[in-house]
């Protein structure tokens, strides 16, 4: 079940919208500005859904995918990338990385918690 969502994303903005769309919908969200805050974070407490932007500084999200998928506690935890790129070679990398897949930007509210809602549902991941 999904209940804690790591949110990652180095646009204030973007993080205003996942924090109020998700906490609307009844999820306890942390924010983290980039891939280093959010690997921080989901080191130091367990997540059931990482949300993380791709193009931040420092360390990208798919770096940090990698990274999270190399920890024992992260190999099952669904994980999406917000993104603007939708090419296949970006969709191959990201499936490459251990993502279990991508919601590209702009972001619909709704398809996220309807996706969100779907992830939390038994045999999804």
């Amino acid at each position: 079940m999904i209940r804690h969502i790591l949110a990652i994303d180095d646009s204030a903005a973007m993080r205003e919208i996942l924090s109020a769309t998700l906490t609307a919908a009844g999820y306890q969200v942390t924010l983290a500005a980039d891939g280093e805050a959010g690997l921080e974070n989901a080191l130091a407490m367990p997540f059931d859904l990482v949300l993380t932007d791709q193009h931040m500084p420092g360390r990208t999200g798919l770096d940090l995918i990698a990274a999270l998928r190399d920890n024992p506690a992260y190999q099952a935890t669904p994980i999406l990338v917000l993104t603007t790129e939708s090419g296949d070679a970006f969709k191959a990398a990201a499936r490459d990385a251990g993502a279990t897949g991508w919601i590209e930007k702009p972001l619909d509210p709704d398809m996220l918690t309807e996706l969100v809602a779907a992830l939390a549902e038994p045999g999804v991941v």
